[in-house]
């Protein structure tokens, strides 16, 4: 018989396909020349033990359902299927499933994320607490005992500032989700932000390990302090934030200024300064004693005999100042209109001349009246109405 090389595929393929060892296996080893394609989603890689190796494939609907990063020298226990690719020729092993040999992959997803935001520089941020804050925000469940402790701590240590809730799930498929909008929504909106949530066990804390959350958490313009789960719990979210508290109640009490203890504080520093102050002033006044009594020192009554003296010479002063200025402007007055005297046209008219006039205006010259005109002459003590009988023009 001769077979095509399809029909060879095709057969040898049959054959592993409906193997009952071969339809479900679990191979465990170390994964190599993996690489994940940006368009598909699936996953491809080889599995070895140092001694051999198989090609191997990860479809994208079960790689997205992976809580780790596959990557070369990573340990894994794999299940999945023995098949034939028939294109190739090569039999690979089909995995529908994978998790870490040894670590778990809920432990390894969140020291890949860790490894990989460290390296990015997102857990560098570390500002300092507003010391006398007066918006909190707080990111947690609006049922969980964790903000009954905050606010509890809140109204006790500085019952002063307004507390913002946002509440979101701390657990659950929709958790991340929900902490990461809220988280955004609280930004900007108070002068510190609290997120957290009170202790359970590790897959119970698994939302504030999320990427996304990290990130948006490095992005806020306002302080955030992250409390979640118990002292001895770490998440993503205590190393992205700013401040990490052990417990939410401890994160409250870092927020919050004890405000009796300030009250004491302002209290003290009054009593001080006003001690500070009268001392001050006895020491003063006992210097000035002394002075007075060596007589190094003019009494008020002495600089105020002195200081009308001055103000005496000085009006005196002033006083000669301004009649002088005055003698000196009557002087230039007189001078002025002595000169306006001598070019006043009345005066002129006094010695026996006259103008004419026609109509309001000043006649100067013969030729402007014709035979016939009106004239007014204008005399120092009177006038004249005058009409003109006879026109002669010196033609020179």
């Amino acid at each position: 018989m001769v077979l095509t090389v399809t029909q060879l595929n095709t057969y040898i393929k049959t054959l592993l396909d409906t193997d009952n060892v071969l339809k479900s296996v679990f191979i465990t080893g170390e994964i190599t020349n993996c690489t994940r394609h940006y368009k598909s989603g699936h996953v491809y890689f080889s599995l070895t033990d140092g001694k051999s190796l198989i090609k191997a494939v990860m479809f994208s609907d079960a790689a997205a359902r992976l809580k780790f990063k596959p990557e070369d020298g990573l340990k894994v226990i794999v299940s999945g299927k023995i098949s034939l690719y028939d294109a190739a020729g090569q039999y690979q092993l089909y995995v529908k499933s994978m998790q870490p040999d040894g670590l778990g992959s809920e432990a390894l997803a969140f020291e890949q994320l860790k490894e990989k935001l460290n390296k990015e520089g997102l857990f560098n941020k570390q500002r300092p607490l507003p010391l006398f804050p007066e918006k909190i925000a707080v990111v947690t469940s609006r049922n969980g005992a964790a903000l009954q402790d905050i606010l509890n701590i809140l109204r006790r240590r500085w019952p002063c500032a307004e507390v913002l809730l946002f509440p979101a799930s701390v657990q659950g498929e929709f958790a991340s989700k929900e902490l990461t909008e809220k988280v955004k929504s609280a930004d900007k909106k108070a002068d510190v932000i609290i997120i957290g949530r009170g202790g359970g066990a590790k897959e119970d804390l698994s939302a504030f390990n999320n990427e996304e959350l990290a990130r948006a958490i490095y992005a806020c313009e306002t302080v955030v302090i992250s409390a979640v789960g118990h002292e001895t719990d770490f998440t993503i979210c205590d190393f992205v934030s700013d401040l990490r508290a052990p417990t939410p109640s401890a994160a409250a009490e870092l927020v919050s200024p004890d405000i009796y203890e300030i009250m004491d504080s302002v209290i003290n520093s009054f009593d001080y300064m006003e001690n500070a102050v009268m001392n001050r002033i006895e020491r003063l006044k006992l210097y000035l004693d002394t002075l007075t009594s060596e007589g190094r020192f003019n009494t008020p009554e002495k600089i105020f005999a002195e200081k009308i003296k001055e103000l005496n010479i000085l009006s005196e002063k002033m006083n000669l100042l301004i009649n002088k200025k005055l003698s000196d402007r009557q002087h230039e007055l007189s001078n002025i209109c002595g000169k306006l005297d001598e070019l006043s046209p009345l005066k002129t008219l006094s010695r026996g001349y006259a103008f004419m006039e026609k109509e309001g205006e000043v006649i100067n010259k013969a030729e402007k009246l014709k035979v016939g005109d009106k004239v007014t002459a204008v005399f120092s003590d009177g006038k004249l109405i005058m009409e003109v009988k006879e026109k002669n023009i010196n033609e020179n």
